[in-house]
């Protein structure tokens, strides 16, 4: 017998109301007043998070990551930060195998009210050596790279390309390299948003596992390139 389908885990107005508040009374005293509003919120993203772990993991290595391994802290590090506001405006999670530290190339979920949500992934303030692997990659095999970023599902889920661009031209290449545009990339992060109607549907967690499905050959090219990538063995 058929085991019926456990429902969506869904976000609520309640929860996009509370982050909308937060902002305009970003203090510990309105958060210790409201942290029962907090409470529920987490718990809502909680059980979104579990949910997209689980569906997930039919197409990536995610055993034994639980959400609070995804879920990023809503207090902000202010020690060197001029802005002393003491939480964040969003929500956010990370996806990768042990979750947000997995030190590899994940898909990252922010929520925040004023339609200002996204999925992202991607090349995002690399390592100086994994800047020079992706360069040198677009430099032999370009082409790889573009099957995927440039396939018509990936662009019209992923439309918007952010992330640092360089004025000049990387040294060691030509201006007039064919692949200049790309390496010109400091940064290469694809973003696709969502409205504050989209995420309060009851398809979200449907709709976010989709996007992660359709970036995976990206972030799998990322961290071939950077993590996988085996050295050629040395004759003697």
């Amino acid at each position: 017998m058929p085991t019926k389908k456990e429902p969506n885990a869904t976000l609520t107005t309640d929860t996009l109301r509370f982050m909308s508040d937060l902002v305009e009374n970003n203090n510990r005293e309105w958060f210790q007043v409201n942290r029962s509003r907090y409470d529920a919120a987490k718990t809502e993203l909680i059980r979104l998070v579990d949910q997209v772990l689980l569906r997930m993991s039919a197409f990536e290595p995610l055993a034994n990551t639980s959400s609070k391994d995804c879920i990023f802290r809503i207090n902000r590090d202010i020690r060197f930060s001029k802005d002393k506001k003491p939480y964040k405006s969003n929500l956010a999670f990370a996806i990768g195998p042990g979750g947000r530290h997995s030190g590899r190339i994940d898909y990252y979920v922010h929520i925040q009210p004023g339609n200002q949500s996204f999925l992202g992934a991607g090349m995002w303030q690399p390592t100086p050596a994994n800047l020079a692997k992706f360069r040198q990659e677009v430099d032999y095999n370009a082409q790889e790279l573009k099957d995927i970023i440039e396939a018509d599902a990936f662009k019209a889920y992923f439309p918007e390309a952010a992330g640092e661009v360089m004025k000049t031209t990387p040294k060691g290449y030509p201006a007039d390299h064919p692949e200049i545009e790309l390496l010109r990339r400091k940064e290469l992060f694809f973003m696709h948003r969502y409205t504050d109607k989209e995420v309060l549907k009851a398809n979200f967690v449907d709709e976010l596992v989709r996007g992660c499905q359709i970036v995976k050959p990206y972030c799998d090219f990322l961290n071939y390139l950077f993590y996988d990538e085996k050295e050629e063995p040395v004759e003697l």
